[in-house]
């Protein structure tokens, strides 16, 4: 046990150093790409300013940190969710998780995140009035499918990894010129492998747990000309029921509290704070705030459980609030077998 707590230690204090060797990159803009890879989905997480990275979940774990899922008492566990994004962007998720024989073998799952964009219209350059012609519309497309395993190595101690394919495509099967022959037709496609890694560790002081991430890691892709990163990010986090302090409330009552450092490959650095009340282990209410931001950062939503003979059903809501955008909703459902 004591080296798991020192193989973890070291990674913390080597993601700290990697974070204080960027500290003079306080405007990394502009620098990856697949965006869509950096969305929180999650209702309940993402109600919490996505603060989640010390905490044990269900499957929805897979798309923040794998070591999450390592804890699931189901043998069952399944979640899917839509997110009302900016621009009229929508994403759509589902994870599941299998427990086989209570954990002794680890926790396996599946996970998918698909990102729909709507249409766009398709134009050609021509030689009219307007300089080109309007010949239809294409879809962009984009998604990720991953296989994530998690186990607990000891009663304190979990790790897990996610491997994914990612693909996106920006124009779908758009027509970019026409030659004598017909329109031509070109491919801005790229598929990647990327991997996600996190560990969780229970100190042993109340419910205090402390976790570490690394997520999008992958190799460089190019398109046509250039070139491009993954949104590679690390995060650092630890989590609490405050209420193991008040001895009186602690059967009725839960109010975990979360706090995460970030420090994403294209952004500032950042810290965020995330809080879950719930009551009777049936309502919810979370809010939570990431800064710095370049606008919003304030998110909330609530939550509902409940027990049917042998499964819990969870439904969940947030919004985050922007200034100059439109909010965004997501939803989740959530489905465990006992």
């Amino acid at each position: 046990m004591k080296n798991y707590i020192k193989i973890f230690l070291i990674v913390l204090v080597a993601v700290a150093l990697f974070s204080n060797s960027n500290a003079q990159e306080r405007r990394k803009l502009a620098q990856t790409g697949m965006k869509f890879l950096s969305v929180s989905n999650d209702a309940r997480i993402a109600g919490m300013s996505s603060n989640f990275t010390s905490v044990f979940d269900g499957s929805s774990s897979m798309l923040y940190n794998p070591a999450g899922m390592a804890d699931i008492k189901s043998s069952l566990d399944a979640s899917f969710g839509n997110t009302k994004w900016l621009a009229d962007i929508n994403y759509l998720y589902g994870t599941i998780a299998i427990n086989p024989f209570d954990g002794y073998f680890g926790v396996l799952g599946v996970s998918v995140v698909a990102a729909d964009y709507g249409g766009f219209y398709e134009t050609i350059r021509a030689e009219n009035e307007k300089g080109y012609l309007q010949i239809g519309t294409y879809k962009p497309t984009a998604y990720t499918i991953g296989i994530g395993y998690a186990k607990m190595l000891s009663e304190k101690f979990a790790i897990g990894a996610n491997v994914k394919y990612v693909r996106q495509n920006l124009i779908g099967d758009a027509k970019v010129a026409l030659t004598s022959s017909g329109y031509k037709k070109e491919k801005f496609a790229l598929g990647v492998m990327a991997y996600d890694f996190g560990l969780i560790y229970k100190t042993g002081y109340k419910s205090l747990n402390i976790g570490m991430s690394v997520r999008n890691f992958a190799e460089e892709v190019k398109y046509v000309e250039e070139s491009f990163q993954l949104p590679l990010t690390f995060r650092i986090g630890a989590s609490i029921n405050a209420m193991d302090f008040v001895e009186s409330l602690r059967n009725n009552h839960s109010l975990l509290i979360t706090f995460d450092a970030t420090n994403p490959r294209d952004f500032e650095e950042q810290l965020a704070f995330g809080a879950e009340y719930t009551f009777m282990n049936a309502f919810s209410f979370r809010s939570g705030y990431n800064f710095p931001q370049d606008d919003g950062g304030f998110s909330m939503g609530f939550g509902l459980k409940k027990e049917l003979d042998n499964y819990i059903i969870s439904l969940d809501y947030s919004i985050s609030k922007y200034s100059i955008f439109d909010d965004v909703h997501r939803f989740s459902i959530r489905f465990a077998h006992k």
